[in-house]
């Protein structure tokens, strides 16, 4: 079985990029990250659907990008709540946490190179989605081409890092058909970006409602 470093936040979607490549054969590493979140509620989550998956190994990196701020998620700004769907299309929101997936994909590139894995799985998504930078097919393309420039395994032709976006181009609502596909337990999962002191989902982010909006719109119960 080919190796992948698949990054799981424990929310849909990731957990669905990482069920689908299982799915496709992959001998799976999952990686998440402590970076100083908020809802770190979801590093459970993680561990819930890598063990009920069945990963080769689970990592979880501690890196604290709350020493820097900026965002909603890892600083004293609060979280948006009650937007429309209109309004989440338009600007970036201040949940967008500066060079996130930058340094996610960085930390997932050096441990493929050192499993001699060429293949990366994250589970961004350009609809149905708050309008993050690092989140566009041009970013990941980019970021594909720097990686090969990057590494000893690229520069000596071992390896050719191919990162896999399955979920780029789907919708709320066909993300969640495809993890019904999967056998994804959804009540594993977790995406509220500020969840109740008691580790609720506070039903009113962006991430709350673009979940609900593509549960109602698959036909599919959110357990």
């Amino acid at each position: 079985m080919p190796k992948a470093v698949c990054l799981l936040s424990g929310g849909l979607d990731s957990s669905t990029c990482l069920a689908l490549a299982r799915r496709e054969g992959y001998a799976c590493y999952a990686l998440s990250f402590d970076y100083g979140q908020r809802h770190k509620i979801e590093l459970e989550a993680a561990r819930r659907v890598a063990a009920s998956i069945g990963v080769e190994r689970h990592l979880v990196a501690s890196i604290g990008l709350d020493a820097f701020g900026g965002s909603a998620l890892t600083g004293d700004i609060a979280v948006p709540k009650a937007r429309s769907t209109v309004e989440m299309s338009h600007g970036i929101p201040v949940t967008y946490v500066p060079a996130r997936n930058t340094i996610f994909l960085s930390f997932a590139l050096a441990w493929a190179e050192v499993l001699e894995s060429s293949d990366v799985f994250i589970g961004v998504n350009a609809l149905d989605y708050s309008g993050y930078p690092d989140c566009r097919p041009e970013y990941i393309e980019a970021y594909e081409r720097m990686a090969n420039l990057a590494t000893r395994a690229g520069v000596e032709g071992r390896t050719r890092l191919k990162i896999h976006t399955p979920l780029m181009r789907l919708t709320k609502a066909e993300i969640v058909k495809l993890a019904h596909e999967l056998g994804l337990d959804f009540s594993l999962t977790f995406s509220c970006y500020d969840p109740g002191p008691e580790g609720r989902p506070c039903g009113q982010c962006d991430a709350c409602l673009l979940r609900r909006k593509g549960f109602q719109e698959a036909g599919i119960e959110d357990r």
